[in-house]
């Protein structure tokens, strides 16, 4: 990128001026990580001060029967295969109970596409698990289940988000997003939930007062330019609703270990490589630039790494999610050394030792607790090498 160019950006970043489809374009091929990564700090700090915020959450997946087969996906099973399961409502509850000490504030669930379960399966699910897990928020199904539930139910999208809202849902998750562009989709996505309907379904559960995350699936096939129609849609959407509270880029994973049925599949890995950490903080930087209208961006550490997690709250991320315990979604893919838990502690020592002062939230990003930045002390005096 020339230098003129850089100026230009720079200008239009500090002028509050928002970024074209040209100017992200731009951004993707600047080989300048260091300027890029400084340019959407100061607009993550514009924002959001030296907060970085996270919340103590579970991951609850209530069953991986999936009539789908995404090309991406190491989470799915057909019917009868060896390692599909579905959890009875009771026992969804007993496995959520078990977490009731934890003093989390948020349980996250997501499930595959169940060719048989019926529609009450789902509302149910929520009713019980907020009866034994009063003071939880449940962020619960992406706009591709509720598309689903639209087929095996027979009722409407606002009908069935009405009904799941009063069972106790208090979010939508992002996920079914992947990349909007078809171009990209078509060979990714096995289900038919694609943008017309994923923000058709966003745009209602916004109009009932949800505020909901939003995400985007990259490192895969798609290009720069594919991400940056993604983003922009995304703006666009934001601009009429005001219901984003959150974007989140998801790296796509590898299956690197062989599945215990001896099943690789990831469809995708033979003809792609996953993106490296710099392409990952370069995502970041050029999704909070774009991204002018959400107020946060959140790195999820279990498809990033703890420490490009880290980096990323250098490079545009305010948010590190989560406490988590076990992304079966992910650890079903990868097992390539992130651990399956963060606790608190974990968590404010990882935020402090980048530099920011943790601040724990709740689904609906209220402030729990502030608690204290990094220790000037410890910054001065020489610490041990930790391995």
């Amino acid at each position: 990128m020339d230098a003129g160019l850089k100026r230009e950006l720079e200008q239009k970043v500090r002028d509050g001026e928002r970024l074209s489809r040209e100017d992200g374009i731009a951004l993707y091929e600047s080989d300048d990580l260091a300027w890029l990564g400084g340019l959407a700090h100061e607009v993550r700090t514009r924002k959001n001060g030296d907060v970085v915020h996270f919340n103590v959450n579970r991951h609850l997946n209530m069953t991986n029967v999936c009539t789908a087969s995404c090309a991406y996906c190491s989470f799915q099973r057909k019917p009868g295969e060896k390692d599909a399961y579905t959890m009875r409502i009771e026992e969804a509850v007993r496995l959520a109970k078990a977490m009731e000490n934890e003093n989390l504030t948020e349980l996250h669930i997501v499930n595959g596409l169940h060719p048989n379960l019926p529609w009450r399966y789902y509302p149910r699910s929520l009713s019980e698990l907020k009866k034994a897990l009063p003071n939880v928020s449940l962020k619960a199904f992406t706009a591709t289940e509720i598309h689903h539930f639209e087929t095996i139910s027979g009722m409407s999208a606002s009908e069935i988000l009405d009904e799941l809202i009063e069972a106790g849902l208090e979010s939508l998750t992002g996920g079914g997003a992947e990349i909007f562009d078809w171009e990209v989709r078509q060979h990714i996505v096995d289900h038919r939930t694609h943008w017309e309907d994923w923000s058709r379904i966003h745009r209602l559960a916004h109009e009932k007062g949800l505020k909901t995350p939003s995400t985007m699936l990259y490192g895969h096939i798609e290009e720069p330019r594919h991400r940056v129609d993604h983003v922009l849609r995304l703006r666009e959407l934001q601009d009429e609703t005001g219901g984003f509270q959150v974007f989140i880029p998801l790296r796509y994973q590898h299956d690197f270990v062989d599945m215990q049925d001896g099943k690789v599949r990831n469809r995708l890995q033979a003809r792609t490589t996953m993106a490296t950490g710099a392409e990952a903080l370069k995502t970041f930087a050029v999704s909070r630039l774009l991204f002018d209208n959400v107020p946060h961006v959140k790195v999820f550490w279990v498809m990033h790494g703890v420490q490009t997690a880290q980096l990323a709250l250098q490079h545009g991320a305010d948010d590190m999610d989560g406490s988590v315990v076990e992304y079966k979604i992910t650890h079903d893919a990868d097992n390539y050394g992130t651990p399956n838990k963060l606790g608190r502690e974990d968590l404010l020592e990882l935020i402090r030792d980048a530099g920011f002062r943790p601040v724990e939230r709740n689904t609906r990003y209220e402030i729990i607790r502030e608690y204290p930045g990094p220790d000037a002390d410890r910054r001065e005096t020489p610490q041990a090498m930790r391995f």
